[in-house]
Parts: structure tokens; C-alpha cells; sequence
């Protein structure tokens, strides 16, 4: 669950809400024409073996949403356009997706248009990807692109290691296709509810795994998951603003319910013979990584249903599977990205917990200090691992260099947050700096920097001035965002606006991340406070696992740090406080207004997950255990059993196509709070998923949100 980060100019267009005073507006529509103002700026970075070649994607503008093919010549420093969508069907309307393709976006959070994903060979050579559901392959060196002839509409397309084939799934089918031949159809099943080659939603949306099939090194054989979703329940989701567009199934592993069947099997591609790979399914359900290295035995990591043990499995040619390590935890074991890897000998490189802190493993080495908190493994190059993670300050993130001998190497020298991709001797850091509006991108060869990929994104009308602040003794991350960055003479009521739960953090060192803060700061002439507690990252082990069985503790936090915030800044005014957020933050906020009235004086719940018996199986379950057999760590994290307590103001908003946290949740909030004669506000988005809904609709939710806290606040209204 991740709060959705709005989005795009400066003129405001003429419209539906052109009666609003300009200020209310200019901010609102940029961001829904931005996209988050993620657009223009380079994306899916790539590094190719050699290091001489920079493979990603940007769109020509910050209000450009079609996205291109692009490569850096890194030795050159030369930029060069590989695919440009416009360029080849300039007067195309929106794309007719695949029901595979749209729920890959959706679980990816992709928004963006024209190019929005690819994949390469080894080397980096070729690059294949859909356009408009047609398969094109670009040579990567020479810059010839050309379209390849398939039985269908492609997801997921992979090259083989050496770049002469190319795989892709077709309604569920696992294909291989010469790049200068027919496609074959190299592992399928008749069964409706199979499919071969893709994610299940478990693994796509909770588990960060968005693919179904590896290549072998060698490239004669592929690994593939084989998904059974028979046992998964399906739920519908459908648009009641459109009573004659037919509803569409989704297969939702909801909490204490079936998953579906995963099996890995490897397919020999000249012949199609598959061979099942082996391992105690009963006891590890979860199929959470696959690697297949060249000198390398193919590699598995699985997980139990309680996530409280991982085996780590090298398989051999039969599809035997023997036990390389075996990790457990009295809570649970998170997956990290890029783990496991190896070296280049073969040497694995895992994660583990390790006296509070995530620590990168070298063989049986622990090669990361106690002093960092290892996010993710970005690659290996000879003997070392680049990792990102934080060291000492939550809110920043920088990338390091590990061996199994010698002390860390810090690879970013900037304050903020960085991320980034890791080949060899060559490193591409996109760099979220603290004073900075918009990250930059460079390329980093041995420590040197050689190249800067360039962004062309938008100026917000925005100028966020976050303050920081550790509070309380838990030392609390927050940022304070003040109208118009200045202290005021006077008291002023207080917005707090969390995420506030586990894989994301707003209280980031990079004052880019504050600009809805900052407008509703601006708007409502209201402190906006912004705290990170307990379950966020970047704080070690036991931080993390504060959340176990109840949710509520972040609550907590977020009362004690307002408490601790007012005893800095006096100037906050406790008896005006609204809290807002999405997601996570969302059921934060609904679960604040209706168990603390005390302390919360109006609250806008966004997509909200109010009962947690209806979320998901991998994340739920991690966290609050099973719905049977510990109901009450359910009950108490569920803001729908204590919605008739209610007696602040709420908004209630949601998205009508939400196949994530489904609308169910708030409707159900809706029907408890109604049948009780409980007053609350409700807004309900048509057409619109998790990620929100279109330009319009994300003008008018914010709006919305402003004129609910106004009235909530009783805070004027600028004319």
C-alpha cells in the first residue's frame, strides 16, 4: 500500500472550477498534467555490461506523458533517440491494453503512455518492448528498429541472453520467436484459469516480483512460472457511472483465503519438454525470487505463508532442489530487492538481520556495518556489491560500494536520496538532492563522473520549504511545512499528512516531495506536519517490527509527534487538527478521527483500507498473523470497528476501479457510519484505480479535500 503522489502547470485552463480563486487551481492542475512531475525526467535506467551504454526512457516535456526510447553513449556523452511512439503513429489515440499488460501497470503504478517498459540481452545489445500492442525490437549499438510479426498481443517481452530470440506470454501462453523467424508456442494449458510465463498478483503487487520467466544463460532453456488461479476468489470490479460497461473479474488473494498455485518449471525451447522444479510447496508457498546467473546453478528463494522462514534452493538438472540457506524469524522475514545476487565467481550475496540492521552477506561474510541499514541490492561488479540503504539519518538514502574485506565505500556525496543501477564499473545515481526541486541523473565510472543524462520536467508553482525535526523519545523523523515558508506571528491549525506505514516514507531530506504539502499549507494558511513512526523504513529490525500484530502503534506516533511538534513550535494550534492520507495513510487517518476525537478534529481518509480482513494475503498476513486465529489484531488495526464512535468530520474518497484496496472498503464504511445516522462526506471516483483518476479527477479531489478541511477548520475562504 503506497500513497498516490499527485501530480503537473502554470496557467490554469479554462473550466469547470474556473469561478476558484487562481491560487487554488495553478498547483491542482499541474500536478494532474505531470503526472507528479515524474514526467521529462529519465527513468528505467539501464547499464549495459560493458558500461559504454545507458539505456532509458523519457518523454520530451514535464507535461509530455508519451515516453521514448533513448541511449546514452557514455564514452561520448551523446545522447541518442532510439524510438520516438509519435514518430510512428503520430495521430494514435490511447492504446487497447491487455488484461495482463493493464494489471502489470496498475501493480507498477505506471501512469505514463508510448514506451513504459523494455527489456535487454546480456549485453545490452537489443532492446525489446510494446508499443500500442505491437512487439518492436531496437538494436541498442546501431539504432535500426524494427517490428516483429506475433500471434497476438505480447506481454512482457524478453530477449535471450545473445539477443536472437526473444520470449512473451499471448493470452496466457509462453512463446519463443526467432528474430528472424515465425513464433512457437512453447508451454500453454487449456485450463481457463492458468497462465504460463506471468505474475501472480500475490507476487506482483506485495513480493516486487513483476515477472513470470527467466532465460537460461545459455539460452536454450527458460524458467517459467506456471500460475494456477483456480483457488483464488474472484471479485468484480465495475464502473456503476457506466451501468452498460460489463464488469471485469480479478482474482483476489484476500487475507486468511487461497493463493494461487505457483509451480516453476524450466522448458528446453528447442523442444518444449518441461521438467517441474521440486521443492516443499506445502511448507513454502510463496515462489518470492528466481535467478538464473551464467556459471550458476538457477536459483530460488521461497517463502512460507507466515514469511517467517525463507529457503534459499539451487536446482539441479532434474528439478531436484537442495537448501543453500534457511532463514526464520520470530515476526517475519521482508524480501529485499536484488537479493539474492552473486558474484562474479558465483559467490552468493543475500541480506540478512543482523544486531538490528539489514546487513549484506558475501558468502558467509557480513560485509555491511552495523551502521547502515541495507534498502537493496543494485548489483555486483568482481568481488564487490553497490547496495543502497541509510546510514545513521532515516531521511536520507545513499549508495555503497561492500566487499567481504575492507571497510564500506560511500558512493554519493550529495545530502538527499539517491537511487540507482549498478553494472560493473559503472554506476547511474539518480540523485533527489536536499534543496533541490527535481532529481538529477549522472553517470558515475571508478568514482569519476562521466556523463549527465538530461531531464526536462516542469516547474512546480510550488516553492516547498520543509523544516526538520526529530521529536519525542522515539525520535521521530518530521518535516514541518509552514504558508508561505515563514513562522507565523499568530497560532495556526495543524494538517498532519502521513503515510506513516511499512515501504514508504514521506519524511524524505529532498524538498521535491513536499509540494502538495506546501500548497495546502499555502491554501488553508495551516501548519502541514509530516511524521514518520514506527514500521517505516530505515529505522532497523526491531523499528520495523513494532507493527507486528496491531497497527494502531503508528497512530501513537503520530500523537506523540504532534505533541512533541507543539512543544517546538508553539505557534501549532491543538485545538485545530485535521489529518489526511491515501493508502495506508488513509486508514491512518479514518482510524485517528473515530479512536482519537481528542485529538483529531476532521480527517480526510483517501482509499482507505478499513477492514483488514479484505486486503491481501502476502501483506496482511505478514503483519497481523491469520484473521481466524487472531481476530483481534484485525479488529483493532480496522477502522470500520469503530466507525460508530465517529463524531469528527470525515471525508471518505475512493476510486471506483480500484483493484487494489477495493471501493468495498469505504463503501462499507459508508453503509456502517449511514445505518448508525452518523453525518460524513463522501466522494466516489469514477474510472479511477489506486494511482487515482485522470486530470480532472485528481484537479477535483484536491480541491475537494481543500474545501472539506476548510469548512471542517472553519478557516476562510480566499476570494
Amino acid at each position: 500500500m503506497t500513497e498516490e503522489h499527485l501530480a503537473a502547470p502554470a496557467a490554469v485552463p479554462p473550466g469547470p472550477f474556473a469561478d476558484r480563486h487562481p491560487d487554488d487551481l495553478a498547483f491542482p492542475h499541474q500536478s494532474a498534467r505531470t503526472q507528479g512531475f515524474t514526467l521529462g525526467i529519465p527513468r528505467n535506467l539501464t547499464v549495459s555490461s560493458d558500461g559504454e551504454r545507458v539505456v532509458f526512457l523519457r518523454s520530451g516535456a514535464g507535461d509530455d506523458p508519451v515516453h521514448a526510447l533513448w541511449v546514452l553513449d557514455v564514452g561520448a556523452g551523446r545522447e541518442r533517440l532510439v524510438f520516438a511512439p509519435r514518430d510512428h503513429e503520430p495521430d494514435a489515440g490511447e492504446p487497447d491494453l491487455t488484461p495482463a499488460e493493464r494489471a502489470r501497470r496498475e501493480r507498477a503504478r505506471e501512469r505514463a503512455s508510448g514506451v513504459v517498459a523494455f527489456a535487454c540481452d546480456r549485453d545490452v545489445t537489443v532492446a525489446a518492448f510494446v508499443e500500442r500492442g505491437r512487439l518492436f525490437l531496437a538494436d541498442l549499438t546501431g539504432g535500426d528498429v524494427r517490428e516483429l510479426a506475433t500471434p497476438g498481443i505480447p506481454d512482457d517481452p524478453r530477449p535471450s541472453p545473445d539477443g536472437s530470440a526473444v520470449a512473451y506470454v499471448v493470452d496466457g501462453a509462453l512463446h519463443v520467436q526467432d528474430v528472424h523467424g515465425a513464433a512457437r508456442r512453447i508451454a500453454a494449458d487449456d485450463a481457463d484459469d492458468v497462465t504460463w510465463g506471468l505474475a501472480d498478483f500475490a507476487a506482483a503487487e506485495e513480493m516486487g516480483r513483476l515477472r513470470g520467466f527467466w532465460w537460461s544463460p545459455d539460452g536454450r532453456r527458460i524458467a517459467a512460472c506456471r500460475v494456477d488461479e483456480a483457488p483464488v476468489r474472484t471479485w468484480w470490479i465495475s464502473d456503476p457511472t457506466a451501468p452498460e460497461a460489463v464488469p471485469y473479474a480479478v482474482r483476489y488473494p484476500q487475507a486468511g483465503t487461497s493463493n494461487a498455485i505457483v509451480t516453476l518449471h524450466v522448458v528446453e525451447v528447442a523442444t518444449g519438454d518441461v521438467t517441474e522444479i521440486r521443492w516443499d510447496r506445502d511448507a513454502f508457498e510463496y515462489l518470492a525470487r528466481v535467478r538464473w546467473d551464467a556459471g550458476s546453478p538457477l536459483t530460488l528463494l521461497v517463502q512460507t505463508r507466515d514469511q517467517a522462514r525463507t529457503q534459499l534452493l539451487e536446482v539441479a538438472d532434474d528439478g531436484s532442489t537442495i537448501v543453500v540457506r534457511d532463514d526464520a524469524d520470530p515476526a517475519w522475514l521482508d524480501l529485499v530487492g536484488g537479493s539474492p545476487a552473486r558474484l562474479d565467481d558465483g559467490t552468493l550475496v543475500v541480506t540478512s538481520d543482523r544486531d538490528d540492521r539489514r546487513r549484506v552477506l558475501i558468502g558467509d561474510v557480513v560485509a555491511s556495518p552495523d551502521s547502515i541499514q541495507v534498502d537493496e541490492v543494485l548489483g555486483t561488479s568482481g568481488d564487490a556489491v553497490v547496495a543502497r540503504g541509510w546510514e545513521g539519518d532515516p531521511t536520507e538514502a545513499h549508495l555503497f560500494r561492500f566487499t567481504a574485506a575492507g571497510p564500506p565505500e560511500r558512493l554519493t556525496d550529495t545530502a538527499g536520496t539517491h537511487v540507482g543501477v549498478a553494472q560493473g564499473a559503472v554506476l547511474a545515481v539518480k540523485a533527489y538532492g536536499a534543496d533541490d526541486q527535481h532529481p538529477t541523473v549522472r553517470v558515475v565510472r571508478d568514482g569519476e563522473r562521466v556523463a549527465e543524462i538530461a531531464s526536462h520536467p516542469l516547474d512546480p508553482v510550488v516553492d516547498p520549504r520543509p523544516s526538520y525535526a526529530v521529536l519525542g523519545d522515539r525520535e521521530l523523523r518530521a518535516a514541518l511545512v509552514l504558508p508561505g515558508g515563514r513562522e507565523p506571528g499568530i497560532p495556526v491549525p495543524v494538517l498532519l499528512s502521513p503515510y506513516g506505514g511499512p515501504h514508504h516514507q514521506e519524511v524524505v531530506h529532498w524538498r521535491g516531495s513536499y509540494r502538495p504539502h506546501q500548497w495546502f499549507a499555502d491554501r488553508l494558511g495551516a501548519a502541514v506536519l509530516v511524521i514518520d513512526g514506527r514500521g517505516t523504513p530505515g529505522r532497523g529490525a526491531s523499528w520495523d517490527r513494532a507493527v507486528h500484530r496491531d497497527f494502531s502503534v503508528t497512530l501513537q506516533d503520530q500523537v506523540d509527534g504532534l505533541r512533541a511538534a507543539a512543544e517546538r513550535w508553539p505557534f501549532l494550534d491543538l485545538d485545530r487538527v485535521a489529518i489526511r492520507g491515501w493508502s495506508f495513510g488513509g486508514m491512518l487517518s479514518a482510524l485517528a478521527v473515530c479512536t482519537r476525537p481528542d485529538v483529531f478534529h476532521a480527517a480526510v481518509a483517501g482509499a482507505p483500507v478499513t477492514d483488514q480482513r479484505l486486503y491481501d494475503t502476502h501483506y496482511t498476513e505478514r503483519y497481523l498473523g491469520m484473521p481466524d486465529t487472531d481476530p483481534e489484531a484485525y479488529r483493532r488495526s480496522s477502522p470500520l470497528a469503530f466507525a460508530t464512535d465517529l463524531r469528527r468530520p470525515l471525508l471518505l474518497i475512493h476510486g471506483l476501479a480500484d483493484d487494489n484496496v477495493v471501493a468495498a472498503h469505504t463503501l462499507q464504511m459508508s453503509a456502517r457510519l449511514f445505518e448508525s445516522g452518523i453525518e460524513h462526506d463522501l466522494v466516489l471516483l469514477p474510472r479511477a484505480s489506486h494511482m487515482g483518476g485522470g486530470a480532472e479527477l485528481v484537479v477535483a479531489r484536491y480541491l475537494a479535500e481543500l474545501d472539506f478541511l476548510r469548512r471542517s477548520l472553519e478557516l476562510p475562504v480566499p476570494r
